[in-house]
């Protein structure tokens, strides 16, 4: 272009701007980089450089793409076979991390009744339900009978797991059982003794009624004590009848 046209053009630029000074519009230059566009009241214009001015048509904003979180199923791997897995039984139901490949639900996986293990493992529901993890279960209709309450029912290793942290081994649960067991055994002596020491009261007293002649008064000599039977006893210094009796 030569140095005339480019005169010219500068030239309509100078009018234009003093026009829209006249008309009370705020013209503005734009950057070197955009020679021919001008910004009158907010609004680009081009200068097509042939006497008026082309609206600058602006870019449509690009959509803003939004990226919804996406969940993502957590993998596991098994305990026993170290493979990943997705979900099983036994994670679902008592967040132990073996596949259901694995599952032993006769033997290694089975499963106990909450009444079992509190005898059989000497646990309390604080033990059970208090003691963090709380030990997980799932419930099932009672077999012997489904109008009965659903069974509790927990997985088996989880509980000798807990019975060990109750007691700190299995050979101290062992030694409690056998204590128990001790405890019970003496306390059911104790009331046989007990029991029979009354019948032998009661078929000597008995005997006596039918023997004895209805004049006849005892006359007792002092009182004795059986260590062997743990009872007190006197006799009759006429007809030697024995008396037997308890000290409260």
């Amino acid at each position: 272009m030569s140095k005339t046209s480019e005169d010219d053009h500068e030239t309509k630029r100078i009018k234009l701007a003093s026009s829209s000074k006249s008309e009370g519009v705020i013209t503005e230059k734009i950057s070197p980089s955009k020679a021919n566009v001008i910004r009158i009241a907010g609004q680009n214009y081009i200068d097509t450089e042939g006497g008026f001015l082309i609206e600058e048509q602006t870019k449509p904003k690009e959509k803003e793409i939004i990226f919804e979180n996406q969940s993502f199923t957590e993998e596991y791997k098994c305990l026993q076979c170290s493979r990943e897995f997705l979900s099983s039984f036994l994670q679902k139901s008592f967040d132990y991390l073996v596949c259901d490949g694995c599952k032993d639900s006769n033997d290694k996986h089975s499963l106990i009744t909450r009444t079992d293990a509190k005898a059989q493992y000497l646990l309390k529901d604080c033990d059970i339900d208090k003691r963090e993890p709380p030990l997980k279960f799932i419930l099932r209709k009672n077999p012997h009978n489904s109008n009965w309450g659903q069974m509790k029912l927990y997985l088996h290793l989880q509980v000798e797991e807990r019975a060990i942290e109750v007691w700190g081994s299995l050979e101290k649960l062992e030694e409690a059982h056998e204590a128990r067991e001790e405890k019970r055994i003496k306390a059911k002596t104790k009331r046989y003794n007990k029991n029979l020491k009354a019948l032998r009261m009661e078929v000597r007293s008995s005997i006596f009624k039918k023997t004895s002649g209805p004049k006849h008064e005892h006359e007792f000599g002092p009182e004795n004590y059986n260590e062997e039977e743990d009872i007190y006893y006197r006799t009759c210094l006429t007809c030697k009848f024995v008396e037997n009796f308890e000290k409260m």
